[in-house]
């Protein structure tokens, strides 16, 4: 994993700079199969990120395992396949909690969360851990997702009827890139006769009003990103199981990691009821449906800071053109308001 800081931006280009004990740190996690380039997709004026180091945030943005800006490691390459050997679980209470670690002992300050799609799965999950919570100042949360019942995605569905998450491990296959050659051919194979993938992004991710179609080539520079084959799968058990738990091995395996038959889940309600939080989520979200979101909230202590956009979908929170005024000004506002109460103590 890395962890980049940017404080500060020139044109188009943004550079890390970090003012301690004068700004306020906070912490951007992203989509699955996207890096932490994604906050800075459009222009200054119109990407997260930016707008953030605008309102004096120091803006730190982790880029997760197996993302072109994280391969390092100390003994294994990518060609290993024990450098593949991890799903959100790992992510969520290992790596978000070693980068939030980090920015706490760099800045000595509580951390501004904010997740998108995967981000706010490894984000509700470290939260459920007290010693992880206690470093967060407040979070918000882009089409917040702990469970994936009700995906109405149908190229997503038709990859989790084909079992393609079991057939790619027993390929042999550990890294799962989308822009390899076989990654491509996988997707053909996919739409081929049962899916009309001529917007393949709508087809994934369901329709987004906001976002400028003359500037997807761009956006696919930079995404897809690298992830794993256990990740997709653990995805895939969330969708078929309907939990929001660690990955599942098998009864035997699960005996040996975690001492009982099942995974243990993710008990949302052991996230503090004193930590500020604010989800924006949309009508047209073909991953985090509305259901799923609705349940979260059900099992949560707290009582979150709320934004609905009908006709947002599941890009939209983060390439709408139009996202600074329908959103982040709500979720700027909503931290700007936990700096004021902080400060107040």
């Amino acid at each position: 994993m890395t962890v980049e800081a940017s404080e500060a931006k020139e044109g188009k280009k943004w550079e890390r700079k970090v003012k301690l004990g004068n700004s306020l740190p906070s912490l951007c996690c992203q989509f699955y199969k996207q890096g932490g380039d994604a906050w800075f997709l459009n222009s200054p004026e119109e990407s997260l990120g930016f707008i953030l180091a605008d309102h004096g945030f120091d803006v730190w943005v982790g880029n997760v395992r197996g993302t072109h800006w994280s391969h390092g490691h100390i003994s294994l390459s990518v060609k290993d396949k024990d450098f593949w050997d991890w799903s959100w679980q790992e992510l969520a209470l290992y790596d978000l909690a070693a980068m939030l670690r980090y920015i706490n002992a760099i800045t000595s300050s509580k951390i501004f969360a904010v997740g998108h799609s995967q981000g706010t799965i490894m984000y509700l999950a470290a939260f459920t851990q007290p010693d992880i919570a206690e470093m967060v100042e407040a979070a918000g949360l882009l089409c917040p997702i702990s469970y994936l019942e009700h995906i109405n995605s149908q190229f997503v569905l038709r990859m989790v009827n084909m079992h393609l998450d079991q057939m790619i491990l027993a390929m042999g296959f550990h890294q799962l890139n989308f822009r390899s050659d076989w990654g491509v051919n996988l997707l053909d194979s996919i739409c081929d006769g049962h899916l009309d993938c001529n917007d393949l992004l709508t087809s994934i991710t369901g329709k987004n009003c906001c976002f400028n179609n003359s500037r997807v080539d761009f956006y696919l520079e930079y995404e897809p990103h690298p992830s794993s084959a256990k990740n997709l799968r653990h995805l895939f058990q969330m969708i078929r199981k309907g939990t929001f738990s660690k990955y599942d091995y098998g009864i035997f395996k699960n005996l040996w990691q975690y001492g009982q038959l099942q995974p243990p889940e993710f008990d949302l309600g052991n996230i503090p009821a004193s930590l500020p939080l604010w989800m924006g989520y949309g009508g047209d979200d073909a991953l985090a449906d509305v259901i799923d979101v609705k349940q979260t909230l059900k099992e949560l202590r707290s009582n979150p800071e709320l934004l609905y956009l009908e006709n947002y979908g599941h890009i939209d929170f983060i390439v709408s053109v139009h996202a600074k005024e329908d959103l982040y000004n709500h979720l700027i506002s909503f931290f700007m308001s936990r700096v004021k109460s902080s400060s107040l103590r």
